[in-house]
């Protein structure tokens, strides 16, 4: 046990300082060579942020359910809309005891990659991002900054690669929840995303190196939206928007559409946009004004939300609401530090978001949570993703070197000024598109260029 000089006002302090002097991560010792030297972040700060029992002087333990009774005793440790959600919404959360294996934190071999590029990310004169500054040296993979200084390398290090595999393909069913908890619209959705550059593998993916990713959404359901599909082609260069794809079996026809329309939902009745996926869906430098607003820890899902083993599909059940159906049962761990930061839609000016604030785990570079703002500065919608290994009591998935995978489990968007809500879950297996993370070579064919979208459609 730490002698008690280490109590939350010491840490509060601590990273004040930092803010003010744009310094790294860590209380009592630099987090980044900490997880380096051990794995773990447990010398990087003091008990009372590593327990949740401490924390509260004994309020909430692992093992709680956070609910109206006892919010209160947490308000700072979440966002403002999760705060209302359980106060007003009879949303409940469970708590668990936190991990401090970072390994547990990453897929093996972005974490890998991350060690061995550590400090050679760097932003040119326009805000890309090159190694050690050279522009035309690509990005050669993992986590960009993982000691985060600044707001946009924070942002940077979700919006780079997204998913941290180098093929992603997600089978997701979605529900969009009306205020008096009606499930207005069951889609499936079928996620694609292929990384071109800042590779797990050292590759440029087909010598395509002026492009960042490709990145195809394919409904298979419900029977209004089944066969439309959108192909986004990024590029490397981050002022520049995606080339935006979309056919629609009605239409019979591939058209491009204008891609700075990002805040709308790709099908009727989604409080899920573009500008959403990953907490970072838009080309980092579309969005400016970037700026650390402070450092501190967060309760956010983490890990525990992974439900394979317990049900087929990986599904989980649904709770809160006027009709039980409004939020997912979902776990929360106490995060030690979050790098919390604002952006601004500079490349947007019909944007109906006025900033984004958007919490950070600074152990692992990925978003916690995230809320916008509308034009008049009112809170307008709630994003939050849960990440975490691919590992239970129960089952694991490994990835190609038999290490258990990481990916995102669960997601929520909510407006908050309609009350309409859409929830996301990562399934197993959906309309016969399954849960991969390996690309046998076929993937660009099948789901990533124009025709592919026109025959997905069909």
């Amino acid at each position: 046990m730490r002698i008690r000089k280490y109590d939350f006002d010491y840490s509060r302090r601590v990273f004040m300082d930092k803010v003010a002097k744009g310094a790294a991560g860590g209380v009592l010792a630099p987090l980044w060579p900490t997880i380096a030297n051990s794995g773990e972040v447990t010398k990087a700060y003091p008990d009372e942020l590593l327990s949740i029992e401490m924390y509260t002087k004994g309020k909430i333990k692992p093992g709680d359910i956070i609910s109206v009774d006892n919010v209160e005793v947490v308000k700072d440790l979440l966002d403002p809309i999760c705060f209302k959600q359980v106060k007003e919404m009879g949303r409940k959360i469970k708590i668990r005891e936190a991990p401090q294996d970072a390994t547990t934190m990453f897929n093996h071999r972005y974490l890998e990659l991350t060690l061995k590029n550590q400090g050679r990310a760097k932003f040119d004169a326009t805000g890309n991002l090159w190694m050690d500054g050279k522009e035309g040296q690509l990005w050669d993979g993992g986590l960009p900054f993982p000691d985060a200084q600044t707001a946009q390398e924070a942002c940077s290090n979700i919006s780079n690669n997204w998913g941290r595999h180098d093929y992603s393909q997600y089978p997701i069913p979605c529900w969009s929840v009306n205020p008096d908890g009606h499930i207005a619209y069951k889609q499936n959705l079928i996620w694609f995303e292929l990384q071109t550059t800042g590779r797990n593998d050292g590759q440029v993916f087909k010598g395509l190196k002026d492009l960042l990713r490709l990145n195809t959404a394919l409904f298979t359901g419900s029977n209004d939206v089944k066969g439309s599909s959108f192909l986004s082609v990024w590029y490397y260069d981050q002022r520049k928007f995606p080339d935006l794809y979309g056919y629609f079996p009605a239409f019979k026809r591939v058209r491009q559409f204008p891609t700075n329309q990002r805040f709308e939902p790709l099908v009727p009745g989604m409080t899920l946009y573009l500008t959403d996926a990953w907490g970072a869906g838009d080309p980092l430098l579309t969005w400016g004004n970037f700026k650390i607003i402070e450092r501190k820890p967060m309760l956010g899902p983490q890990g525990g939300n992974w439900w394979a083993g317990y049900d087929k599909d990986w599904a989980v059940p649904f709770h809160g609401g006027p009709k039980g159906t409004t939020f997912f049962d979902k776990t929360f761990e106490l995060i030690p530090e979050c790098i919390v930061w604002d952006s601004e839609p500079t490349g947007y000016p019909r944007a109906p978001v006025s900033r984004r604030r958007t919490w950070s785990d600074a152990r692992n570079g990925t978003m916690t949570t995230q809320v916008t703002y509308d034009r008049r500065g009112e809170l307008y919608k709630q994003i939050e993703f849960g990440t975490g290994q691919m590992k239970n009591d129960k089952e694991v998935i490994l990835d190609a070197e038999g290490k258990p995978d990481w990916s995102w489990h669960c997601a929520q968007f909510h407006d908050i000024q309609t009350n309409r809500m859409t929830l996301i879950r990562h399934y197993r297996e959906l309309d016969g598109y399954k849960s991969l993370f390996i690309d046998d070579g076929t993937a660009y064919d099948k789901y990533m260029t124009t025709t592919a979208v026109a025959r997905l459609g069909q």
